[in-house]
């Protein structure tokens, strides 16, 4: 093998290693230009009697999925309450103002107190990070009597 080649060689191995065990690309699992996630229920400037109410999830030009499966154009819904979009280049984290819904439900019912609240979806791949591009709704409010 002549000489020139080994350095040549050598560099594409240590770099093909390298990526192999790189943190995962910074990059979500791609999306549909038109994919939409949206409210059924409740519609901006709902006001609930009681905290508990049904919350229902709509998209648009894609599937909904349980986390952990890897397919094209699928994810699964979170709902944030009283919060902003978190960094869109890293898992959505999970708390009281990340809700998860990894077993790909479209429906819930959540209760939260009396007062007026912001709510709006965002989904999320396999792996519980935003798509590329993101997809998320618009922020709504509601009140809780």
């Amino acid at each position: 093998m002549p000489k020139a080649i080994i350095p040549a060689a050598l560099a594409a191995g240590i770099l093909a290693l390298s990526s192999a065990f790189s943190p995962v690309s910074a990059a979500g699992t791609p999306s549909p230009k038109d994919a939409q996630v949206y409210f059924i229920w409740p519609q901006d400037g709902t006001v609930i009697q009681g905290g508990k109410f049904w919350v229902r999830m709509g998209l648009r030009n894609m599937g909904v999925c349980p986390k952990g499966v890897e397919l094209p154009n699928v994810g699964h819904h979170h709902l944030l309450i009283d919060t902003e979009l978190p960094p869109l280049t890293e898992q959505i984290p999970s708390d009281r103002n990340h809700l998860h819904f990894g077993a790909g439900e479209t429906e819930a019912r959540i209760e939260i107190p009396p007062g007026k609240h912001t709510l709006q979806l965002l989904l999320g791949d396999h792996d519980h990070t935003p798509h590329d591009p993101p997809v998320y709704s618009k922020k709504i409010t509601v009140v809780v009597r």
